[in-house]
């Protein structure tokens, strides 16, 4: 998932969506515990989706426009 699509979500959606993909890891580690899993790259998947969701969260509790702050920082860059 892309984070402009997780950066779209409100927050009641992205509670929601954080819960769906840590059920989803589980499920993925429980095949993977019973022999079961046959693509473990979904695992890594998985993970980087729920860390884009919480960083997401944490970004608007403290107020962070990432999706601004990022191309702000580019644009700096390439000035340079």
């Amino acid at each position: 998932m892309k984070t402009s699509e997780i950066r779209d979500k409100n927050a009641e959606e992205l509670a929601e969506l954080e819960t769906d993909l840590r059920d989803q890891l589980v499920k993925l580690s429980v095949a993977k515990a019973t022999q079961r899993a046959t693509n473990t790259a979904q695992f890594q998947r998985v993970k980087k989706d729920i860390a884009r969701v919480l960083t997401v969260q944490r970004e608007r509790a403290i107020g962070i426009d990432g999706a601004l702050s990022h191309k702000t920082e580019a644009a700096e860059a390439a000035k340079e």
